[in-house]
């Protein structure tokens, strides 16, 4: 069988972002293939996303590549973040199923075939991994994650418990709608069903001990989080129609600076008998401040209305390298 038609046999690509693991991809590697070699359903190719390694992890892909025809390898310039890689590997494929892990061992690839079929038989847009035992730490991952997970659920109305969890399957159509950026990954079922995506489900998946290094996420991740879970409440509240919530903001806002400037008037023409000028009251500078701040909010719902009609997605990663079989025999 010629390069080609294996590549157009296959039906899955498994998207793996990495940063320095240069120590887990060879057992990865072979765990994967492995996990799908009794299966006759699944024919899968494999998607290195090197994010600016800094150790010999490039190398190790490269040595792969060289062994496995069903291994594509990207390179980053520099590290972009995990949101980038996985954009350009969804980009990138073109299988009927896209599915994603992380490349630290803690993910178990054979879950992909059981997940795959859950997706299939069910006719689900996304399977979402739950790790239910978990071997991080519990103050500082466990017990974190549970409260995101907790808000994530209150804010989507998505009923799974681990929306940051590796593992997950997709529908191509699916996973190439997502817009990612930032650090937008964690919340990538949210992202989904505000693209209208809403036959998400969730499987239980085994969690493994780290094996080599340690995470690439400090303490900051809790603090980003936070803001990221804002800006999604706000995507899906109002990220279609900006105005709806500026509008009737600025709108509020500036009723409540006219109406102060009316009571001014009011009670200086029939009640204050003072000399003093409407200046010269601190209600007038409240009132001021909220005309303003109304006038702001306006500004920013045309904005954001103008900005999301004319809204261009521009890739947020460079490639130095990449390593593919089709590219290489054109």
């Amino acid at each position: 069988m010629n390069l080609k038609s294996k590549h157009e046999k296959c039906n899955v690509s498994i998207i793996i972002p990495l940063y320095n693991e240069a120590e887990s991809l060879i057992e990865l590697h072979r765990w994967i293939k492995n996990s799908f070699q009794t299966s006759t359903k699944y024919s899968y190719q494999i998607f290195f996303i090197d994010d600016g390694s800094v150790d010999h992890s490039w190398k190790i892909i490269q040595q792969i590549f060289q062994n496995d025809e069903r291994v594509i390898g990207i390179r980053f310039s520099h590290n972009y973040g995990k949101a980038s890689a996985l954009y350009v590997g969804f980009q990138r494929a073109h299988s009927e199923f896209i599915a994603t892990m992380d490349a630290d061992l803690q993910d178990s690839p054979e879950e992909l075939p059981l997940m795959l079929e859950k997706l299939e038989n069910e006719q689900l847009d996304i399977v979402s991994g739950w790790k239910k035992k978990r071997y991080d730490s519990k103050l500082f991952k466990n017990i974190p994650s549970k409260l995101f997970n907790w808000a994530a659920q209150w804010v989507s109305g998505i009923k799974i418990h681990d929306f940051n969890c590796g593992i997950k399957v997709y529908r191509r159509h699916v996973a190439q709608s997502l817009e990612l950026y930032g650090d937008m990954h964690r919340y990538i079922p949210v992202l989904a069903s505000i693209k209208g995506f809403n036959k998400i489900d969730e499987k239980e998946v085994k969690h493994q001990a780290r094996k080599h290094g340690k995470s690439k996420y400090g303490t900051d991740r809790f603090i980003k989080g936070f803001f990221d879970l804002l800006t999604i409440w706000f995507l899906k509240r109002f990220g279609k129609r900006p105005m709806h919530f500026f509008g009737v903001v600025g709108l509020l806002v500036f009723i409540l600076g006219v109406l102060f400037i009316a009571y001014l008037g009011v009670d200086k023409l029939y009640f204050d008998t003072t000399a003093r000028l409407i200046t010269q009251r601190p209600e007038f500078y409240l009132a001021l401040t909220l005309i303003i701040l109304g006038g702001q909010f306006f500004i920013a719902a045309f904005l954001g209305e103008m900005l999301l009609g004319n809204r261009e997605v521009k890739p947020q990663y460079m490639i130095s390298e990449e390593l593919d079989t089709k590219k290489i025999n054109r």
